[in-house]
Parts: structure tokens; C-alpha cells; sequence
């Protein structure tokens, strides 16, 4: 380069620059809107921010640990548009680790235990297809209100053409002639994507099934950084969203629940955040 005028030099530091952002993936991904892997999997990037999380205490249904606070997302990231799907899971965990988690293909997987999510993540960033993991609590919330400040994305109540709930033939029947006439049997979630989607394009983010998060569940006033994924702890895990179980009440944004993270539940599954950097 010392032989080269000036402007030379500038002109191919430019050129070798721009090669090598043209074959990182890497380095594009984060400047692209959607990605989706090799499995199929579909991801939206979500832009760092702030939001008021948690609910007010008029919020109907609302639990005494939901206090409202602000949440900071300081890096963007890629959350998948569904939850994972038996044919997802089969891909990367074949029919040896399926065991009764029965269903068409593009049913949510159910009966994994949080432990199960994190032995899934781990074969699938062998792949070196990108960084994946759980989402944690906060980045959860924050794609189900999709810049929303309501009980649900779309308003403050809850009907039987908005979610999947209300499905269970023991314990909640209020929708179960609703989703008949829409081919659904009862006592099950849907497929994914039968319900429309939130303002950031991802679906069933209430109802269907509950999603574990990463992080261990504290009261918010106590709450504790994530450590990440841990297998030796047995603090309980967050799960988000609701289900075809129960109340469409448990479907709201801010609502709360958590489990064993080696409990296995036909109501619950889990889906995907892409790092985008």
C-alpha cells in the first residue's frame, strides 16, 4: 500500500471492507428486518428499548406481582414468529427424544421441561446457524405488547376469535364450540399461526400454550440478573402467554407463571431469540 497515491489507498481499504461485510452473514443479519434459519424457523428483529412493564392495578385479572416498572432492552434481537413446532423439534432432537410429544407438524411442541429447551438450544447452535437461547422475561413481554400499553396486544379484553383458551373439556369450555367450527379439537393447542399476529408479527403470544423464559422467577422488587442456563439450579423458571387450558385472563401481557424446570406440561413450549450481533 505504500507504493499506492492516497486515493488509491482509501479506494481499495473501501473495496476490502465492503467483501468482507458482503460474506460475513454475520455482520448483514443485523441489518435485516427477517430471517429465518435452515430449520424454517422464522425470526422478526426487535430494536433495543424501553417499556413499562407489569400491569396497573385496575388491570382485571391482574396479579399483585405484576408491579409496574420500566424494563430496559439494551441490544436488539431476533424472537421467532411461533412458538417451536413438532417438526422443529423432531429436526434437531429426532424421534428418540420425542417421546409423547404427539401432533401434526406444525402443532407447538408440548411436554418439554425447561431443562429439555435448553438440551434443544445446544444441538442447534452446534449447527453454527447463529446464537440462539430462551428469551428472558422482559424481552418476552416486550414483543407480546408489541409497543402496546393494553391488557392484551389488541385491547383490553379477550374473546374466542382473538386467542386460543378456553379449550379444556374438565376445566374451561367456554370456546370449544368456537374452535370446532374452525377444525380444532378440543383439549389441545392449535397450529401455529392459526390465530392472527401482534403488531411485530409474532403469533400466539397469547394463548395456545405457555412459553418458558430464561429467567428464574423473583418478584420484581427482589429480582435478581439473569445468569443464563444453569442446569444444576432448581429455582423456578417463568413461563409467558397462557394457554388452551384455562382463563383467557392468563393470556395477558404482563401475566406471570412459573414452574420446575424439569416439569413437563401438555400446555407449555417455548420459542426462540436469535442473537442479532
Amino acid at each position: 500500500f505504500n507504493t499506492l497515491k492516497s486515493g488509491k489507498k482509501v479506494t481499495v481499504l473501501f473495496l476490502m471492507a465492503f467483501v468482507l461485510a458482503l460474506f460475513s452473514p454475520m455482520a448483514t443479519r443485523a441489518l435485516e428486518k427477517n430471517v429465518t434459519n435452515s430449520l424454517g424457523m422464522e425470526f422478526v428483529l426487535i430494536p433495543a428499548g424501553t417499556f413499562t412493564m407489569g400491569s396497573p392495578t385496575d388491570e382485571p385479572g391482574r396479579n399483585r406481582d405484576e408491579v409496574t416498572h420500566t424494563a430496559k432492552i439494551s441490544r436488539p434481537f431476533y424472537m421467532q414468529t411461533t412458538e417451536v413446532t413438532v417438526k422443529q423439534w423432531r429436526l434437531i432432537m429426532g424421534k428418540r427424544f420425542f417421546g409423547g410429544k404427539k401432533g401434526s407438524k406444525d402443532m407447538p411442541v408440548v411436554r418439554v421441561s425447561w431443562q429439555d429447551c435448553i438440551k434443544f438450544i445446544k444441538k442447534l447452535n452446534a449447527r453454527n446457524d447463529g446464537v440462539y437461547r430462551l428469551p428472558t422475561e422482559a424481552e418476552w413481554e416486550y414483543a407480546c405488547r408489541a409497543g402496546t400499553i393494553t391488557a392484551y396486544s389488541w385491547g383490553n379484553s379477550i374473546d374466542c376469535s382473538k386467542a386460543m383458551y378456553g379449550n379444556n373439556r374438565q376445566k374451561r369450555t367456554e370456546c370449544i364450540q368456537h374452535f370446532k367450527s374452525m377444525g380444532f379439537e378440543s383439549n389441545q393447542a392449535a397450529p401455529v399461526k392459526s390465530f392472527a399476529p401482534n403488531p411485530w408479527g409474532f403469533y400466539d403470544m397469547h394463548g395456545n400454550v405457555w412459553e418458558w423464559c430464561s429467567d428464574p422467577y423473583y418478584e420484581y422488587t427482589k429480582h435478581k440478573d439473569n445468569t443464563g442456563f444453569d442446569l444444576i439450579k432448581t429455582d423456578p423458571r417463568i413461563k409467558r402467554g397462557g394457554s388452551w387450558y384455562k382463563y383467557g385472563w392468563y393470556c395477558r401481557s404482563a401475566n406471570r407463571a412459573y414452574a420446575h424446570p424439569g416439569a413437563k406440561f401438555k400446555t407449555t413450549g417455548f420459542r426462540l431469540v436469535l442473537e442479532a450481533d
